[in-house]
């Protein structure tokens, strides 16, 4: 057996009080509740490290950018000290022949316990010939990685749904990594994903030896189950019919909804207004810009991105921006005219009581 995550982080110089505070932090990015802090602790002592190879194919490699550029501690240490990295074209010191001896060892040494990521999409078209490395087809390639896997994950739009490389016409006949393998695939959409996300996703696999639950999609229930609409922080402003019209305008400024902008918030499951990116600082709607939708499928063919949809699933008041505005200011004029025929009745009734104690009097 090789070596455990407490045995790897013992060994670098970290003291048993850190290592606690690392299971807390891997156990709180995971979702689980505060009794879930000795499950933790309880797997990173006795499992042993998991071998994990990190495919690269149709992508720029934003969700890796993403992932090691997180300030968050506990991703900054976890593919030292929770993971070993055995293969990444990206980060990998290796190249060559050698290179290619690490993911063969890899995928040889460690049947069914090894965890592949995976970055971009694969090109079907014309035999695979638009990726390829070393020689093979990023679909053999693929094949071959996933087959004694103990769980695959897919990282990023372009692995889950396609991305940018699948929107028409598709010229290479880009391919999402679910429909490729005869195997559950854990998709984790987003351009780039949340690197939190992306930590507590393996965090989940590896305590609980498990896939998290998942949506339809086959995305973590757990972090694409509401709407960004449902948790932003302009919602209120929405709520009151308050957008704004262009950029940079005084309702921008002042941080009104920006679903006229081409928001696409209301019809996207993602938790970036929950975790955010850069250890918790910001998202797009936040830095002023309207949500595209980029961990929904197809969203590079769903319109212009900066063009509002004209209505979407809802109730109530959530109908379209167009008549959301109208819909307040109608009921506030409605209100107002209601408050003042009630004013003036009662005015009329004050007035003729008034003048009917005049006559008595007189």
């Amino acid at each position: 057996m090789g070596q455990t995550i407490w045995q790897s982080m013992e060994q670098k110089g970290y003291s048993r009080r850190q290592f606690l505070q690392f299971c807390t932090a891997a156990a709180a990015a995971a979702g689980f509740a505060k009794s879930g802090v000795a499950q933790v602790v309880s797997a990173f002592e006795k499992k042993e490290k998991p071998a994990v190879v990190w495919m690269h194919f149709q992508e720029c490699t934003c969700c890796s950018e993403s992932f090691i550029r997180a300030s968050h501690p506990i991703v900054a240490d976890a593919l030292l000290d929770v993971l070993s990295l055995n293969y990444t074209e990206t980060l990998m010191a290796a190249s060559g022949f050698q290179a290619e001896k690490s993911l063969n060892d890899t995928i040889k040494n460690n049947k069914g316990k090894y965890i592949v990521l995976v970055e971009g999409a694969v090109p079907t078209k014309d035999g695979g010939v638009y990726c390829m490395i070393g020689g093979k087809t990023a679909e053999s390639i693929l094949q071959e990685v996933s087959k004694d896997a103990a769980a695959i994950v897919a990282w990023g739009s372009c692995a889950s749904n396609g991305c940018v490389q699948a929107a028409k016409p598709n010229p290479t006949h880009a391919t999402p990594i679910h429909k490729l393998v005869d195997k559950p695939v854990i998709n984790v959409p987003g351009c780039p994903p949340i690197a939190d996300v992306m930590m507590a996703i393996v965090t989940h696999v590896l305590v609980l030896g498990q896939l998290p639950a998942l949506d339809n999609l086959g995305r973590p229930k757990e972090f694409y189950g509401r709407r960004v609409h449902d948790t932003c922080y302009r919602r209120a402003n929405y709520d009151a019919g308050l957008f704004v019209e262009s950029f940079d305008d005084e309702n921008a400024r002042k941080g009104y909804c920006l679903y006229k902008m081409g928001c696409k918030g209301p019809v996207t499951y993602n938790s970036c207004s929950v975790v955010k990116w850069n250890d918790g600082t910001s998202y797009p709607i936040q830095s002023g810009h309207p949500c595209i939708g980029c961990s929904e499928e197809g969203f590079w063919d769903n319109g212009p991105l900066y063009q509002h949809l004209s209505s979407f699933p809802g109730f109530g008041i959530e109908s379209t921006a167009d008549t959301v505005g109208t819909i307040v200011a109608a009921a506030t004029l409605a209100g107002v005219a209601t408050h003042a025929v009630v004013t003036n009745i009662r005015k009329k009734a004050v007035i003729a009581e008034v003048h009917a104690d005049d006559q008595k009097e007189s």
